[in-house]
């Protein structure tokens, strides 16, 4: 099997959601083994056992569906050496079905450090859209938070993180990882509270890794919505090799794929209380971002930024909107165009603006079903700029050949979809569902 075949095939299995092929499957990185394994079955022991807590416990739930009715606070920390995780015994295998009526409903309040949370499976389900706010929401202490491998569905955002005061002074949560998630709706949602699958303000050197996000769309309000953004004077964000794409299944509503600023924070809210800048210093690689009503990438006063090697199908573009924000492009392939907004000013190079369908379907299989394998790579490989930011691809694939090619994927002789950070591989926990 050629690289390119190799590709195709990892890449239809993450979008039909089959069994992925052997050569796709690559090793998690390990987690510390547990000092005590507290087994949960139902809702109230599970409640009961992050109360009771302690680091270097695991909580493993047993399969089955868990009707939570209400928030879970998690206050305990664990520590550096002994984290305190929450997985599903089998994964995926464990539902967690959260509701509440009349009140927003936040899911885990994480407010402490140094927790994991893996395998599960975790849907919102109240009878108002407005009232199901977040099946994560991160403040404060919750710093070292691992949410990964977990799929999450029908809320207005799924993961929420920003300031709360601790002691006498705010603090946000900081060194995040959020890795190898779907996160995704399965119905616009009725609401006009702000629509965005991972909505963070504040914090630094968050990880936003090989995630797949889908079919966000709100039908109230000014019906903008995002799949991710950092904001509020956050810094230093990673988010690299996930799977974008805005509408799915359905094409309502203004939408965005991936956004340093998003649509900007009010300065109460905005670390240190300045928002002049929304986001320092961050780096957007890697990341195939598709269908999206409005641009695949928004820079929003977000200073630093470093956009390489992504590729944008079925987008507008990529907006560097304001005076603050700076940005240096390189290596894009995208329908769509480049555009300084308001002041903003970047620097491109080695960029592939422009290319309509007809040209895609020149170059690609099938692009319009994100089949990215090769036709004709005349235009891609071997054109890109020097990018020492990245040394793989969307699929972990090294580009090592001193010659990138443009967009997220690096074709060539090598192996694909075999390497610890691939994005694209459900690893050896396969999500079978499929789309719902």
């Amino acid at each position: 099997m050629s690289a390119s075949d190799r590709f195709a095939a990892c890449a239809a299995a993450l979008l039909l959601a089959v069994v992925v092929p052997a050569h796709c499957a690559v090793a998690a990185d390990p987690a510390p083994v547990p000092q005590r394994i507290v087994r949960v079955d139902t809702p109230a022991t599970l409640r009961a056992a992050v109360q009771a807590a302690a680091p270097g416990d695991a909580i493993v739930l047993a399969p089955g569906v868990y009707l939570m009715d209400g928030d879970v606070s998690v206050v305990t920390p664990g520590t550096a050496s002994a984290p305190i995780a929450m997985r599903a015994e089998t994964a995926r295998a464990s539902l967690l079905r959260f509701a509440t009526t009349g009140v927003p409903l936040e899911g885990f309040r994480v407010r402490a450090a140094w927790w994991r949370f893996e395998g599960l499976d975790i849907e919102g389900a109240c009878a108002s859209d407005s009232d199901c706010e977040h099946a994560f929401h991160l403040a404060g202490d919750a710093d070292h938070v691992v949410i990964r491998d977990n799929r999450i569905r029908d809320f207005n955002a799924q993961i929420k993180s920003n300031g709360l005061m601790v002691g006498t002074a705010p603090a946000f949560p900081d060194d995040v990882l959020i890795e190898r998630n779907w996160l995704y709706d399965t119905r616009p949602r009725q609401t006009s509270n702000p629509v965005t699958k991972l909505d963070v303000v504040g914090g630094r050197r968050w990880v936003v890794r090989a995630n797949t996000i889908f079919d966000f769309h709100k039908q109230a309000g000014d019906g903008i919505s995002y799949g991710l953004f950092l904001k509020g004077n956050s810094r230093q964000g990673l988010v690299e090799r996930n799977l974008v794409r805005c509408n799915l299944h359905d094409g309502s509503g203004t939408t965005i794929g991936l956004s340093f600023g998003g649509g900007g924070t009010g300065t109460p809210y905005c670390e240190e209380q300045n928002c002049e800048v929304e986001h320092r210093g961050g780096i957007m690689r890697n990341n195939l971002v598709m269908d999206c009503s409005d641009v695949g990438i928004y820079l929003n006063r977000a200073a630093e930024s470093h956009v390489h090697h992504n590729t944008l199908y079925a987008t507008w573009g990529i907006d560097v909107r304001f005076p603050t924000s700076s940005a240096d492009l390189r290596n894009n392939l995208l329908g769509g165009t480049i555009r300084n907004r308001d002041g903003a000013i970047s620097t491109s190079a080695g960029n592939v603006t422009g290319v309509t369908p007809a040209q895609f379907a020149a170059w690609f299989v099938d692009p319009a079903n994100a089949d990215f394998s090769l036709l004709d790579g005349s235009a891609v490989v071997d054109q890109g700029v020097a990018a020492p930011l990245v040394t793989d691809d969307f699929c972990g694939v090294g580009r090592l050949d001193g010659a990138p090619d443009v967009g997220a994927l690096e074709y060539g002789p090598g192996p694909a979809c075999t390497l610890d950070m691939g994005g694209g591989t459900p690893y050896d926990r396969i999500f079978r569902a499929g789309f719902e």
